[in-house]
């Protein structure tokens, strides 16, 4: 059984410090766990509980949120560059990945350039990178978990991703599970499962719980991610 409670701890990257809780068994395969935009690992609780039972889980906090350092500079590339210095950090091989919103974009690029490093994949509630109609942010009052300049720079690229991410999807060699929320998300839904036909192996399934799907929904989640992640690998298949 994985520990009721993640342990926190804390890595240095090229000086920014990112930290993240862990739970499972050391010797368990590893699954990285990446946060939506304005949240943290604390939010990944309840998944990462369950899911140590089986894996040795690490839910990170990106670059400028919770208690990882908020430096000033971000950038989707550089919370990748975060994620393969994080993995390299402790010692791991090959992950799985889940990625949920903002995380799924890291975990998208991080796989385009790092494909053998990436088991399986999953996406909870992401669209592929393409444009859409920027609507500025507004700053909620008060203290915030988060660097709001994160919020602006990032929400930047989220509108107007880089062409090249686009180029790259048939990079992604990973199996990859896409996870949508339904009419209820505020991301179109044709959005999400236009993955299917850009990754060569992908499959979607729908969890109408709007786009926080793992907290509305966390027993459905957990299960239709537990049962992709132990779903044997096709021997015909290439994998790197």
């Amino acid at each position: 059984m994985g520990e009721s409670t993640g342990a926190s701890s804390a890595v240095e990257i090229d000086g920014v410090r990112l930290a993240y809780d862990v739970w499972g068994a050391p010797q368990a395969p590893p699954l990285v766990l990446l946060h939506a935009l304005g949240e943290d690992a604390t939010h990944w609780a309840r998944i990462a509980e369950a899911l140590a039972e089986q894996w040795r889980v690490y839910a990170v906090d990106l670059r400028g949120h919770g208690r990882s350092d908020w430096p000033g500079d971000y950038s989707i590339e550089l919370m990748r560059d975060d994620l393969i210095g994080f993995i390299d950090a402790l010692a791991l091989d090959r992950v799985d990945l889940i990625g949920h919103s903002l995380g799924g974009m890291v975990a998208y690029v991080f796989a385009q350039e790092h494909p053998e490093r990436v088991g399986r994949l999953v996406l909870e509630d992401v669209s592929v990178p393409l444009p859409r109609d920027p609507i500025a942010p507004t700053r909620p009052e008060g203290e915030l978990g988060f660097d709001w300049d994160m919020v602006v720079a990032v929400r930047k690229q989220v509108d107007t991703p880089d062409p090249v991410w686009w180029e790259r999807l048939a990079r992604i060699t990973a199996p990859t599970l896409v996870v949508a929320g339904g009419s209820a998300s505020h991301i179109p839904q044709d959005r999400v499962t236009e993955w299917t036909r850009r990754l060569a192996d992908a499959r979607v399934v729908t969890i109408p719980a709007g786009h926080l799907i793992h907290a509305a929904e966390p027993q459905a989640f957990t299960e239709v991610t537990r049962s992709f992640l132990c779903t044997p690998a096709d021997p015909a298949r290439p994998r790197d």
